[in-house]
């Protein structure tokens, strides 16, 4: 399991990306496998009263949030709670919070650059890493790929590297 130096940052969970109705409801894109269990988000500066699943998304409501237009200017809005009230990750699970920003090398240590996304497209999650020259390249998150990953960076395998 990965230990994670900055324990207490903001994890972001899910963005608000617009008004829902004219009761102060908002739809969210939602980057968590499950928002349920947490009631409090941003510091306590919102606090989730129902969630239900929408047609592309999902629709929340804050107690915070009483009509359209303060949902309205909710828009943008990311939402975040302390990385400590996630659940504990298990051998070899990862947040992709944790990776984002961790650099990474080759199997011989050669510096390849930094972990600015992750992304899925279905067939699980695929590493972007910038070069110190602004290029990226993609990386499958897998052991033949990324053979060795710590809080202190990435070891890629340079047959996967463009």
């Amino acid at each position: 399991m990965m230990a994670h130096p900055k324990d207490d940052a903001g994890v972001v969970l899910a963005a608000v990306v617009g008004a829902h109705g004219i009761a102060g409801e908002v739809r969210l894109k939602v980057f968590a496998e499950d928002l349920s269990p947490h009631k409090s988000f941003n510091d306590g500066a919102l606090t989730l009263t129902s969630l239900r699943t929408g047609s592309n998304g999902a629709i929340a409501r804050f107690s915070e949030v009483r009509d359209r237009t303060a949902a309205e200017a909710l828009r943008g809005t990311t939402l975040s709670v302390p990385r400590s009230a996630l659940p504990p990750l298990g051998e070899g699970e990862y947040y992709h919070a944790d990776l984002l920003g961790l650099p990474a090398v080759t199997t011989a240590g050669e510096p390849l650059g930094t972990v600015v996304a992750i992304d899925n497209f279905g067939a699980g999650d695929v590493i972007e890493v910038e070069r110190p020259t602004g290029k990226r390249f993609m990386v499958p998150m897998r052991p033949e790929a990324v053979p060795e990953w710590s809080a202190a960076g990435l070891v890629i395998d340079p047959v996967f590297v463009e």
